[in-house]
């Protein structure tokens, strides 16, 4: 498979850097080398409307929460998301993925609220997951007075962050979380087997690597009877009929490409709407590269039009327009 021209300078950037994998040192040192890098990757962080910091109760301790209105969202009843980072549920922070949230915010005239949730390996699963649905619950509770309407929340996430909010429609579908109206899904985690064939093809020279998702993984799970659970591998859920609509994006030279294949496929076969978009020159991590990839932001667009086709598509939302 061909590599964009853009994904290609990236690498080459990284590869000029130097620096060593991160499952060569500590944890401490793969956050600094990470907090070094991104923003060498990100674009310019275009304005919102506001920006709020605040924090909200979580299940251990409190949770930092950064909220992003976007320039023309209504100032009641906005649709809104949950945004949950990536960075393997052990790196990343409310800085990381700043971009894509701005994105989201003004393309989708909305409410972006993105929690600095807890890491592993200091809070292994599901430390991580628990924060994110005490965001989603705190969501919901204030909706009045973040002016968002309740009814059209959804969870959004990449990479790890993809399999915490894949994870959240699930339990909402169940009713052990708040309801969600969409799942946007970027090249999300789906299974921590790490079986794919995409881990053989991708594995090394491409970004990121298979021993550094093992690594990862491996910190996040606290026994490998965890990969198992379908919390940690929605791709092993029992059923995913009944799941809020997806919009899931894929980089096609990324070791996860063929397990959010895979996902995508299973929500279509059981039938939930879904809407696949692919990249086929891309690499992981592809949409925080807004700097040097110009499609990074049209991946978020991509994602804004779904999540509004899906509510023009939704009984509810017809009803209430109705």
């Amino acid at each position: 498979m061909t590599l964009d021209r853009d994904a290609l300078r990236v690498l080459e950037i990284s590869r000029a850097a130097g620096g060593e994998p991160f499952e060569t040192g500590s944890v401490a040192a793969a956050r600094a080398a990470y907090n070094a890098s991104f923003p060498t990757l990100q674009g310019e962080h275009e304005p919102v409307a506001t920006t709020l910091e605040q924090q909200i109760e979580g299940p251990n301790s409190p949770i930092a929460v950064r909220i992003h209105r976007g320039i023309g969202a209504l100032p009641n009843g906005a649709p809104a998301l949950l945004y949950l980072h990536g960075g393997g549920w052990v790196i990343g922070n409310l800085d990381s993925h700043d971009e894509i949230c701005r994105w989201l915010a003004n393309l989708g005239n909305a409410v972006i609220v993105c929690p600095d949730y807890r890491l592993a390996p200091e809070h292994k699963f599901p430390a991580g997951l628990e924060d994110g649905l005490a965001t989603l619950r705190f969501m919901e509770e204030n909706a009045a007075g973040l002016g968002i309407d309740k009814a059209r929340i959804g969870v959004a996430g990449d990479s790890a962050g993809g399999n915490l909010a894949a994870v959240l429609a699930l339990l909402a579908r169940d009713g052990l979380a708040p309801p969600v109206a969409a799942q946007i899904l970027i090249y999300p985690n789906t299974d921590a087997r790490q079986m794919a064939d995409s881990y053989r093809r991708f594995g090394d020279g491409f970004g990121l690597t298979a021993s550094t998702m093992a690594w990862f993984r491996d910190h996040y799970v606290r026994t490998p009877d965890d990969m198992l659970d379908w919390r940690v591998s929605p791709l092993l859920a029992p059923h995913l009929a009944g799941v809020a609509p997806a919009f899931v994006a894929l980089a096609g030279c990324d070791i996860l490409a063929d397990e959010g294949t895979a996902y995508a496929a299973r929500l279509q076969t059981e039938g939930v709407p879904v809407i696949l978009r692919h990249w086929p020159g891309q690499i992981h991590g592809f949409v925080s590269m807004g700097r040097h990839i110009p499609g990074a932001r049209q991946a978020v667009a991509e994602a804004v039009a779904a999540w509004r086709q899906f509510e023009r598509n939704s009984p509810t939302t017809n009803a209430q327009a109705d």
